[in-house]
């Protein structure tokens, strides 16, 4: 609908060549929004304000020049002046009506813009370790990210979607001495405690039990805590489980306890590969971290760095020069002992993606990795790219309720909520819905009972029930042997003059605008807003007005608008990853 409006000031523009000289780039689009008091109009632009200084004239003087040479609209019933400058613009309802049209033509594409070649963006999400299943936290993440690549794709742009499968380093050692400690227990040898540090879920006693030794000989407990200081709270818990990663790779040998650990890993990603699967949220490449080591990616970042006078020694390890980019301090990347640190990898990982081609990165991260920021942007320009192209989106906690108490989590003492356990509980719909309903920057507290409900206070049901309620009239109109004639109800549109229709139709030709914003401001919750009020909308003209009357050219003008309110809620509900029900 704003294109209506920009159309109209450019023909302005095109009979006043001397204001147009000093338009100075500005895009007259760009001076076009909504306003929020339908008395001042649909529209409203700021353009003669902004040209009058240029243009040496008052901004109403101005505005008033401009208005006399738009001329006659019949998208326009009238266009007038108000305050210190602003254009006002009423819209006719035949520009309403020309939405409608289009909505029905253009489906489930309605909105959305033609697809693009480039930027091409890399968007990685959850990446949670895979140490444990999904719990509820993760499922924030995956919903966001899922969204945010929806949305991403509605203004064209190719999107990749990416996991980051953190399948080395210590987690992946402690994640394999609880799985041999488990399988010890297995054998029939009681241990003398399991470590603090150690994981302790239930799925930690599955992998041991489908464990397969082949090639691994006799291991005993013995060996395994020989030496091994004492546990939390009376030593270091920290110390204790290192001792015993330490006795299980010299009493499995280190191949056999590589196979421990890989078979932990890959039950662990199958199972987060599935129930993310389950969740609605497919990835087009899962990227192991242990195959930056395998194809020497980290050393030739690391080379590209050298290189270019990026690395220096001191105290026998290898510094990277991060404050000449911003960072608080330099960032060690190889250790005095020769191992590569985490950081090193996300160097690494950064530079793969750029060098594969893509060029701009989104990174979806937990709030804690905040000081993650500066200090990749700041790996990627030391390597000669903009750090600019890489955004981090920190996504905060969640805080789950069920009964109004809050439910305590923690992976490693396996006291939590896995996100396949909410799921079977509230359903896919009601997840995917409430992890977006809030900024990713706020704190999300999920209330079970809420989304379990099937009531008006329950958002999901409430905007799923307007696509049921669409559904169940046409199913109606079947019932009594009638048929919808679309082309007549096209024809008839200028009977839609209830008030409830005006506001259904100016909500529906809000849409792509909603859309371009929620994916400039990544921003989920804005169509979440959008879906609420636009239900609400037509609940309202639901409940003042009968659709199935016997003025057959007002049925089917007011189902033609109901078939566009249904399409554009279908549509929504999908970019969010919930389901659009015909009956409820």
């Amino acid at each position: 609908m704003k294109s209506i409006i920009a159309q109209a000031l450019e023909s302005a523009l095109s009979d006043l060549p001397e204001i147009r000289a000093v338009l100075q780039g500005i895009d007259v689009a760009t001076t076009i929004e909504r306003t929020r008091d339908a008395s001042h109009g649909d529209f409203a632009s700021n353009l003669a304000m902004r040209l009058a200084k240029p243009a040496r004239r008052s901004p109403r003087d101005l505005a008033g020049e401009i208005v006399e040479h738009i001329g006659d609209n019949k998208l326009l019933d009238k266009v007038d002046i108000a305050g210190p400058g602003f254009i006002n613009f009423h819209l006719s309802a035949k520009a309403y009506h020309g939405e409608l049209v289009t909505i029905l033509r253009q489906g489930d594409d309605y909105g959305c813009k033609p697809p693009k070649q480039s930027p091409r963006i890399l968007l990685e999400f959850v990446s949670a370790n895979p140490t444990g299943p999904l719990h509820v936290g993760h499922g924030r993440h995956a919903a966001f990210g899922a969204t945010v690549g929806n949305l991403l794709e509605t203004q064209g742009l190719p999107v990749h979607r990416e996991y980051y499968v953190n399948d080395a380093g210590r987690q992946m050692d402690i994640l394999g001495a609880s799985v041999c400690l488990r399988w010890l227990e297995k054998q029939g040898q009681a241990l003398p405690s399991f470590p603090d540090a150690g994981y302790k879920g239930e799925y930690i006693l599955d992998i041991a039990a489908n464990l397969r030794t082949t090639g691994i000989g006799k291991v005993t407990v013995e060996e395994m805590y020989a030496g091994v200081p004492a546990d939390a709270p009376d030593g270091d818990k920290e110390a204790h489980i290192e001792a015993l990663i330490a006795n299980a790779k010299k009493a499995f040998g280190e191949d056999g306890f590589d196979r421990v650990r890989q078979q932990a890993l890959d039950t662990i990603r199958d199972d987060i590969e599935d129930d993310l699967a389950d969740f609605g949220v497919h990835y087009d490449r899962w990227f192991s971290e242990q195959s930056l080591t395998k194809t020497d990616r980290i050393d030739k970042a690391l080379a590209v760095l050298q290189e270019r006078g990026m690395l220096y020694e001191k105290d026998g390890a290898t510094w990277f020069k991060a404050t000449d980019f911003g960072d608080e301090k330099d960032r060690v990347v190889v250790r005095e002992n020769g191992v590569k640190t985490y950081f090193a990898s996300d160097i690494a990982y950064h530079f793969d993606k750029r060098e594969r081609g893509f060029d701009y990165l989104i990174d979806i991260l937990g709030s804690d990795h905040h000081g993650y920021v500066t200090r990749v942007k700041a790996g990627l320009t030391a390597m000669g790219y903009d750090g600019d192209d890489l955004e981090v989106k920190l996504v905060q906690f969640v805080v789950l309720y069920r009964n109004g108490e809050k439910v305590q989590m923690s992976t490693r003492s396996g006291k939590f909520d896995t996100l396949r356990d909410l799921r079977a509980e509230v359903g896919n719909d009601a997840a995917r819905f409430f992890y977006v309903s809030r900024s990713n920057d706020q704190h999300l507290d999920f209330d079970l009972d809420v989304a379990k409900s099937e009531s008006n206070d329950n958002p999901v049901y409430y905007i799923q029930y307007a696509h049921a309620r669409i559904a169940q009239v046409f199913a109606k109109l079947r019932a009594e042997d009638e048929t919808w004639e679309k082309a007549q109800g096209k024809d008839n549109l200028d009977l839609l003059v209830e008030p409830q229709e005006r506001a259904l139709m100016t909500a529906l030709s809000r849409y792509p605008e909603m859309l371009e914003t929620a994916a400039t401001n990544r921003s989920p919750q804005t169509l979440v807003h959008y879906l609420r009020d636009l239900a609400n909308d037509f609940h309202t003209y639901y409940n003042a007005h009968q659709f199935i009357v016997e003025d057959v050219a007002l049925r089917d003008s007011r189902l033609y608008l109901c078939a566009a309110t249904s399409i554009v809620l279908a549509a929504g509900l999908d970019i969010l990853g919930v389901s659009a029900p015909n009956s409820m």
